[in-house]
């Protein structure tokens, strides 16, 4: 039982489905908003470009989810319904050279 990796953590070595749609929404969401800028979009807005203005409410809601983490872990920041990149995550892209 303890050789076993935990689904759904990264450090065990085991990676839930889950896990790795979240990263993978994060990932997109957070590109955007960073090719974005400083053009700023409203949540539903980022949403509807996000999924190519799909009506599936499933996928709105993975969209919602990937800023919701973003936003706890400081890399944007939602006020007013506006989606934001953070300061952190600026000047992370620009140590990356930029988003491509």
């Amino acid at each position: 039982m303890q050789d076993q990796p935990i689904q759904g953590r990264p450090d065990s070595g085991g990676c839930s489905p889950t896990f790795a749609e979240d990263i993978r929404d994060q990932s997109v969401v957070l590109t955007h908003v960073l090719l974005l800028h400083p053009t700023h979009l409203k949540l539903p807005d980022l949403a509807r470009e996000i999924t190519a203005g799909s009506e599936d409410a499933a996928e709105g809601d993975r969209i919602e989810r990937a800023v919701r983490d973003l936003t706890g872990i400081g890399l944007l920041y939602c006020a007013d319904g506006l989606v934001l990149p953070t300061h952190a995550a600026i000047r992370f892209e620009e140590l990356l050279g930029g988003v491509s």
